[in-house]
C-alpha cells in the first residue's frame, strides 16, 4: 500500500469515481488537488468545496503537475496529455479502484467482460442477499469502491464490477474470485483500435491472483482461451472454473448444460443443479451469466438451494433488454446498455418477432456490418440516431428494407410506432456510447422510456 498521509496527490477527472477517490484520499490525510479538462458539475464543485479540496476545471494548469502520484478517473483516457506527462516522467498513475483496494479489508469478487458485467454483478448481489451474506456491491455499478471501502471487513465480501479502464492502472488489486465473461471488440477508440491491447487490459484481472484464488472464465471465448493457456504455465496460477452453454466440460471443472439441465462440476464430481427452463431471465447470454454467477457462488461456499433460488428469482437489470410498455400490440424494449456490437448481437438473437431497431450514438470504432446477418433475419426498419448516423447508413442501408434517421429520441420512437405492426417489437439497442446526446446510457434509456410512455 502506498503511503498517502501528507502526500500531494492529483486526481484527474471529477466525475463520480474521481470525486469518490478524492474524498477517500482526503480522509486518509493526503493533500488532494482535483483537475478536469472539462467543466465540473456544480454539485461536485459544492462537495469539493465542502471537503476543502481545491480544484480546477476546463483545462490543466501547473497546479496539476508535480504530484506524488496521479489518481485517474476511469472516464479519462491514458492518452490524455497530462497523464502522458506523468507516465513519461516515470511517475505512477493509479485507477480509482486500485487506490480504494489499498484500504480494503474484504475478500473481493470482481467481474469484468465486454458484455454482461452489470447483469452478473447485480445477480451476484441478489445471490449474496438470498444467502444472507454480508457484502457491499459497487465499482462500475452503483457506488464507486472508494465510497464503500471503509465499510469492508474480513467477514463481508466486496462484489465489484470492474471495467478495462479500471484495470489499465492497477498495481496490487487482488480479487479472491475473478470473473471474465467474454472479450469482444469494445472501446477500441481508447486502445488505438487494437483489440489485443483491449483484451490485455481485461486479462489483468488475474494479475495478482494466486493458487488460493479462483478465476471463472468463458470456455467458448477464443480470446480468453489464449489467456487461460498462458495462466496454466504460471507456477502460482489461480484455480480455474469454466462455463459454457455450448458444450460439455470434459477436461475442466465448471458449469455447463446437458439435456437442458445446468450441471455444476467441482473436483470432477458432477451435480445437476436445475433445468435451464427455470432460469428467470431468457436468452443464451443470460444463461451464460447465470452459469458464471452460480460458479462464483459455489466458489464462495454458497449452497446449491440458495443458488437455485437466485437463478429462479433474479429479474435482470434496468436498461438491459428491459420491457418498457406494450402499445397497440407492439412491445417497446430498452437495451440502452448495449454499447457495443456484440451486445446488440445478443439482443437481436433473443427475439423471434419482427423488429424495428433504434441504433446509434457516439461511435467507438464499430463495424456495423457484423450485425448484417441477424438484421436481415429479424429487422425490417433501422432508425439511426446520433453522431454514428452516417456510418450506420453507409454500412447497413443495403441490408435492411427501411433505414431512417431521427434527430431526437422522441422522433425515433414516434417514427418506430408508425412502422411497427401488432406482434412486433421496437428495440433500442444502440451499439454506441451515449455521450453525443446524453450524460450516460442510463440517461439515454430513461429518455427512451419517457418517449414510449408519451405514445
Amino acid at each position: 500500500m502506498r503511503e498517502v498521509q501528507n502526500k500531494h496527490i492529483v486526481v484527474v477527472g471529477a466525475a463520480r469515481s474521481g470525486l469518490a477517490v478524492a474524498s477517500l484520499l482526503k480522509r486518509k490525510g493526503a493533500r488532494v488537488f482535483v483537475t478536469d479538462n472539462s467543466a465540473i458539475a456544480n454539485p461536485v464543485k459544492t462537495t469539493l468545496q465542502d471537503l476543502g479540496i481545491p480544484f480546477e476545471e476546463n483545462g490543466h494548469t501547473e497546479k496539476a503537475r508535480g504530484a506524488y502520484f496521479v489518481a485517474l478517473s476511469p472516464g479519462v483516457p491514458t492518452e490524455a496529455p497530462l497523464v502522458q506527462e506523468y507516465l513519461e516522467a516515470n511517475k505512477e498513475v493509479f485507477s480509482e479502484i486500485e487506490i480504494a483496494s489499498w484500504f480494503n479489508k474484504s475478500p473481493i469478487v470482481a467481474v469484468t467482460g465486454s458484455n454482461g458485467k452489470t447483469t452478473v454483478t447485480s445477480w451476484l448481489d441478489h445471490t449474496w442477499s438470498k444467502a444472507s451474506r454480508d457484502h457491499v456491491t459497487g465499482g462500475n455499478i452503483g457506488h464507486a469502491f472508494s465510497d464503500q471501502v471503509e465499510q469492508t471487513g474480513k467477514n463481508k465480501e466486496a462484489i465489484l464490477e470492474v471495467s478495462s479502464f479500471h484495470l489499465d492502472h492497477i498495481d496490487t488489486f487482488h480479487p479472491h474470485i475473478s470473473l471474465l465473461l467474454n472479450v469482444t471488440p469494445d472501446h477500441l477508440d481508447r486502445y488505438q483500435n487494437d483489440f489485443d491491447k483491449y483484451a490485455a487490459s481485461k486479462f489483468r484481472i488475474t494479475e495478482n491472483q494466486t493458487s488460493n484464488d479462483w478465476f471463472i472464465y468463458n470456455y467458448d471465448d477464443p480470446k480468453t482461451a489464449e489467456h487461460v493457456a498462458s495462466l496454466k504455465k504460471k507456477a502460482d496460477a489461480p484455480k480455474l472454473l469454466a462455463f459454457s452453454n455450448q458444450r460439455e466440460l470434459n477436461e475442466v471443472d465448471g458449469a455447463f448444460v446437458r439435456n437442458e439441465n445446468i450441471i455444476l462440476k467441482f473436483n470432477r464430481e458432477e451435480e445437476v443443479l436445475m433445468p435451464i427452463s427455470e432460469v428467470n431471465i431468457s436468452g443464451k447470454h443470460n444463461l451464460n451469466n447465470g452459469l458464471a454467477t452460480a460458479l462464483a457462488a459455489r466458489a464462495s461456499e454458497i449452497k446449491s438451494d440458495v443458488i437455485r433460488e437466485s437463478l429462479r428469482t433474479f429479474e435482470g437489470v434496468e436498461h438491459r433488454l428491459e420491457q418498457v410498455r406494450e402499445v397497440d400490440g407492439v412491445k417497446y424494449v430498452n437495451d440502452s446498455k448495449a454499447t457495443n456490437i456484440n451486445a446488440v448481437w445478443y439482443a437481436l438473437d433473443s427475439f423471434d418477432v419482427p423488429l424495428t431497431l433504434i441504433l446509434g450514438g457516439r461511435d467507438k470504432g464499430n463495424d456495423y456490418s457484423e450485425l448484417a446477418e441477424l438484421i436481415r433475419k429479424k429487422v425490417h426498419t433501422i432508425i439511426a440516431i446520433g453522431e454514428a448516423k452516417p456510418l450506420i447508413e453507409e454500412q447497413l442501408k443495403s441490408v435492411v428494407p427501411h433505414l431512417e434517421t431521427a434527430k431526437t429520441m422522441n422522433d425515433a420512437v414516434r417514427q418506430a410506432k408508425e412502422g411497427a405492426k401488432r406482434g412486433e417489437a421496437v428495440l433500442l439497442s444502440p451499439a454506441c456510447s451515449s455521450f453525443d446526446m446524453y450524460e450516460n446510457y442510463e440517461h439515454r434509456g430513461n429518455e427512451f422510456k419517457k418517449a414510449v410512455n408519451r405514445l
